[in-house]
């Protein structure tokens, strides 16, 4: 991977290992002479060397290529989008017309105006690319270009998707491909997908 500081490899630290700490400079002259003392320091250094440590904590935490599960979910606050996501659960009474979210006489209750959701907890994989779809949105420019960009980034050779401006205070989000009950509730409910103020976004998939 590269960037404007260079090039480096994903999972490595740039500037390579943490370097050993030096106990030696740390001495007073009056102890520098005192073999016990120099020893004891010496063992101590042994025992509480960081390096690996520091190596582990930037593999599993500050390179977001490479962070896991608990790291990852400080990255989600960070950008603000949560590993957590409201999805959709449970049909109700109703006709044909209402499409497939529906039964017929007493089989199911009637709609009370609040959906029934569960939450659903995204895999390390997908959460990743939602962090980052996020880290985009936010510093994007909000243009249907930069939207269209993140759709590609959140859906990476699935198909065709884009946003469509309606010239009426509306837009749509297009996916030209099947999305599984998952997807939908990422693109509804997780916030990564831009929503400008007093616009109705509208879902077509």
């Amino acid at each position: 991977m590269s960037n404007a500081l260079g090039s480096f490899a994903i999972g490595e630290s740039p500037i390579g290992s943490t370097p050993s700490f030096d106990f030696v400079k740390t001495l007073i002259s009056q102890y520098a002479n005192s073999p016990i003392l120099f020893q004891l320091i010496e063992n101590l250094n042994t025992y509480f060397d960081q390096t690996e440590i520091g190596d582990a904590l930037y593999d599993m935490f500050w390179n977001i290529d490479t962070a896991q599960g608990v790291w990852l979910d400080v990255w989600g606050r960070v950008v603000g989008v949560s590993r957590i996501i409201p999805i959709a659960s449970g049909n109700y009474f109703g006709f044909e017309e209402a499409g497939s979210s529906v039964e017929g006489f007493n089989q199911l209750p009637f709609y009370n105006g609040q959906a029934l959701t569960s939450n659903y907890a995204v895999s390390d994989k997908v959460f990743l690319i939602l962090i980052l779809a996020k880290a985009f949105a936010n510093i994007s420019d909000g243009s249907i270009p930069s939207i269209n960009q993140l759709l590609l980034n959140l859906f990476p050779g699935r198909g065709r998707c884009y946003v469509v401006e309606g010239a009426n205070m509306t837009m749509t989000y297009t996916f030209e491909f099947a999305l599984s009950q998952g997807e939908q509730a990422i693109i509804v409910n997780s916030g990564v997908l831009p929503r400008p103020s007093g616009v109705h976004v509208n879902y077509s998939y």
